[in-house]
């Protein structure tokens, strides 16, 4: 069991890397874009890490503070419950 949920976690973040570097590739080309609703709830099922590394490295959704400070927070609500679930 935690083998799968290791594996998830990683393919969750590796997706939603590329999903919010691919968003800013779109919006420079102002093309159809990812709608922020994805971009969040693809934090909120575990790819806050590849989403927060995303928006280091290609510097996408840095002005709004939905991202700058929800995916974070959504980072932190999910270390503390990963520990209390491993409690």
């Amino acid at each position: 069991m935690l083998s799968f949920l290791l594996i998830y976690i990683i393919l969750i973040n590796l997706l939603t890397f590329f999903v919010y570097v691919d968003d800013k590739r779109r919006a420079r080309k102002h093309s159809w874009r990812t709608s922020e609703f994805t971009l969040v709830m693809l934090a909120v099922v575990g790819g806050s890490v590849g989403a927060l590394l995303a928006m280091l490295f290609a510097k996408h959704k840095t002005r709004h503070k939905q991202f700058t400070i929800g995916i974070p927070a959504i980072l932190i609500i999910q270390i503390v419950l990963a520990v209390l679930i491993m409690d």
